[in-house]
């Protein structure tokens, strides 16, 4: 019998509220009981006094004034809250309420992005009578969500008798007139031209244009996409000369319907909101281009490089540093002996085989991200065809340093490739630089997330000239030797020792092989593993039998590695349960809406976003995660640890990532009362830097666990 459409009558509220605003009589209205708590005071407000002759409709207000730091929510709240609600069941004369949602403000609870309401708000409510001139009850029982470091579920019921009269109270139709005029228009009221939306396949972002008769001046954006979706902090730029609005928005929560058409509330300076349903377009809209713009992205184009140079020659000594040293190693003894000019162009041909590969990478994540795909630092070892063939070629290279084999070109081809080397050629050296490349991407370092998160967040350029950097940082000790030649002398001299030496190399590069097979199993399933397995064996094998020649060799061994690459995706099975290893500490797993819940409640939730194939994380679990104090102090009553597994691919927490403009990890960030957004921890985790994250989330008066 009753309902509560969101949109209907809002002239009408707002002209009646006027119309008893300007009425001569100065009667108190009637109004509810106050319903007070700490955290809010609600009122049920009118603005007639009581029910005149012939009168059909009752312009009403439910009044809550918020507390100091406390908030409530909008009709379309985001990720932790829910809208008020009202029942009307004890009402009598009542036969439809219609509740208004003025235009909401923007705050972040949790590190999460909602709308709602501040200080105070009044909803307009226009009731309208079963029975016109008659006397009338009202009950409304209200439910809403109040919050502040902690939420707290609020529910009181207000009453109110209307009898026979036609007085009115100016003060309270002005505050409902007030709240009235900041319910959105429609868009042919607000000046809205043109409106239209895209989300991308995969549901992570939301992008929008507005045109408008008019300048827009400081607006934002409230966007509607179904239940449970929820929103970062949107990116609005205006063209036009400031009568075009862009805006995209990442969705941290997809819909529970991808297809549903989003709805936008548009807000400016001076009162303005207007509520718009766009044209949903094929493809995303591209921003427009402003001058202020482009200057400041220039000014820090300077510190964004430096940046990406240094995470990039921080790199270098990272725990995955190991097999690209052993191949530098090589690489090196190679050229003892040789004249300064040989050494120079070895180390620069290697250099350059670093930075292209940067370059190709950046390229490919570029034309993925036009694409829509969720990209990020070290996606690929989430690929179990490019795990396959790192396992192949890291298996054929141990084994060749052990001895195992040698790879003879035909005499011919060794000639013309020497005269090719003294005029300059340096292939092997190139692909050498290349492949330290591929092995230094699965680890993080300081500097490399924030120069990750500006690439892969901004333009076509910002990718090109942060993964440019971030190569020449990676390339630096080779350039260093190529600048100076003389360093290769202080190497020991060739001798027996380097047979040790090569056998050693080889073992290092066979652990990083047998590395990648085990996260190859966590990432594809155990029978893909299996296979890869088995034909990289049997690939070693084929090439090791001494009996076949050269050209044989390697046409019996090309159709087998295409078979293992082949098997490696084909028999890939995403949904295949994973084995947890061996924990220390007894982590729930990653619920991006839970974080909000348990926080609101009090407790302290610590989460690790971390991957198999992430070494960074592996060396930040042996070294504090999984050691005490912090184990005690994640088991500690009243914290709750949570790990996101990104081993496989997985739109949450690529998301939640993103949320925090990362696209790497390893990444850590502590909640709790005291930090409801979250304190992100550095890359290279510290046992003082976590505990004083928990303590810190924890507030005032509460430590998680006393440090040794």
């Amino acid at each position: 019998m009753l309902n509560r459409s969101p949109q209907k009558g809002v002239a009408a509220v707002l002209l009646s509220a006027l119309f008893l605003v300007t009425w001569a009589a100065a009667v108190p209205a009637a109004t509810s009981e106050q319903a007070t708590t700490p955290a809010v005071s609600a009122q049920l407000i009118t603005a007639e006094n009581g029910i005149a002759p012939g009168s059909g409709t009752i312009s009403a207000g439910l009044a809550l004034d918020l507390g100091e730091g406390w908030k409530t929510y909008w009709r379309t709240p985001g990720e932790v809250g829910f809208p008020p609600e009202i029942d009307w069941a004890g009402s009598r004369n009542v036969a439809e309420v219609e509740f208004q949602w003025p235009a909401p403000e923007r705050f972040t609870a949790f590190g999460i992005e909602n709308f709602g309401y501040l200080d105070e708000v009044v909803f307009p409510l226009r009731i309208a009578l079963e029975q016109p001139g008659q006397p009338a009850h009202l009950s409304a029982a209200v439910t809403l969500l109040a919050c502040s470091d902690i939420c707290v579920p609020q529910d009181f019921t207000l009453t109110l008798d209307l009898p026979r009269g036609a007085s009115i109270d100016a003060e309270s139709a002005a505050r409902i007139a007030d709240f009235a005029s900041r319910v959105p228009l429609g868009a042919e009221a607000g000046g809205i031209r043109s409106a239209a939306a895209h989300v991308d396949d995969e549901a992570t972002a939301l992008t929008v244009t507005l045109r408008r008769s008019s300048p827009f001046r400081t607006p934002d954006v409230f966007p509607e996409l179904g239940e449970y979706a929820s929103f970062g902090p949107p990116d609005i730029r205006l063209g036009e000369e400031g009568r075009l609005l862009w805006a995209r928005l990442p969705i941290l929560s997809p819909p529970a319907d991808p297809t549903a058409t989003p709805s936008l509330a548009a807000t400016d300076t001076g009162g303005w909101a207007v509520t718009v349903t766009p044209d949903r377009l094929a493809a995303a809209p591209s921003p427009p281009y402003t001058e202020a713009r482009a200057a400041a992205s220039m000014s820090g184009m300077v510190w964004v490089a430096l940046t990406a140079f240094l995470g990039g020659l921080i790199l270098n000594v990272m725990p995955c540093v190991l097999p690209v040293l052993s191949i530098k190693l090589s690489s090196a003894m190679k050229l003892d002996g040789a004249g300064s000019a040989r050494v120079r162009r070895g180390f620069l041909a290697s250099a350059a085989g670093i930075v292209a590969f940067m370059w190709g990478l950046a390229a490919v994540l570029f034309a993925l991200r036009q694409a829509g795909v969720t990209i990020g630092w070290g996606l690929q070892f989430q690929n179990p065809v490019f795990l396959a063939l790192m396992i192949g070629i890291l298996a054929i290279f141990a084994a060749n340093l052990a001895g195992a084999f040698e790879i003879v070109l035909p005499a011919g081809m060794q000639t013309r490739l020497a005269r090719v080397g003294s005029a300059g050629g340096h292939v092997g050296d190139f692909l050498t630089g290349a492949f330290a490349a591929v092995l230094a991407t699965p680890c993080s370092a300081p500097f490399l997330g924030t120069a990750i998160a500006f690439a892969l967040a901004g333009r076509g350029t910002d990718i090109a000239l942060v993964f440019t950097f971030l190569g020449l940082g990676l390339a630096a000790p080779y350039l260093l030797v190529a600048a100076r030649p003389g360093l290769v002398r202080h190497l020991p001299r060739p001798g027996r020792w380097m047979i040790a030496l090569r056998v050693v190399l080889g073992l290092l590069l066979a652990v990083t092989a047998a590395w990648l097979v085990w996260v190859l199993r966590g990432v594809a399933g155990t029978p893909a593993m299996l296979a890869v397995v088995g034909m990289t064996a049997g690939l070693v094998l084929l090439l090791s039998l001494p009996k076949l020649r050269g050209p044989i060799r390697a046409g019996l061994a090309l159709p087998l590695l295409g078979l293992m690459l082949f098997g490696a995706g084909y028999l890939a099975d995403a949904s295949a349960p994973r084995a947890p290893g061996a924990q220390m500490t007894d982590w729930l797993p990653f619920d991006r809406a839970a974080i909000a819940r348990r926080v609101s409640t009090g407790e302290v939730v610590f989460v690790d976003v971390t991957a198999d194939w992430c070494l960074t994380c592996k060396a930040n679990k042996a070294l504090v995660l999984d050691r005490d104090p912090v184990v005690s102090a994640l088991a500690a009553e009243g914290v709750t640890p949570m790990q996101a597994d990104w081993t496989r691919p997985d739109p949450a927490i690529s998301r939640y990532l993103e949320g925090f403009e990362r696209y790497g990890i390893p990444f850590n960030a502590a909640y709790g009362p005291a930090a409801p957004d979250g304190i992100v921890l550095p890359e290279l985790l510290t046992t003082d830097a976590v505990m004083a994250a928990l303590d810190d989330a924890a507030g005032e008066g509460r430590d998680i666990a006393e440090r040794p």
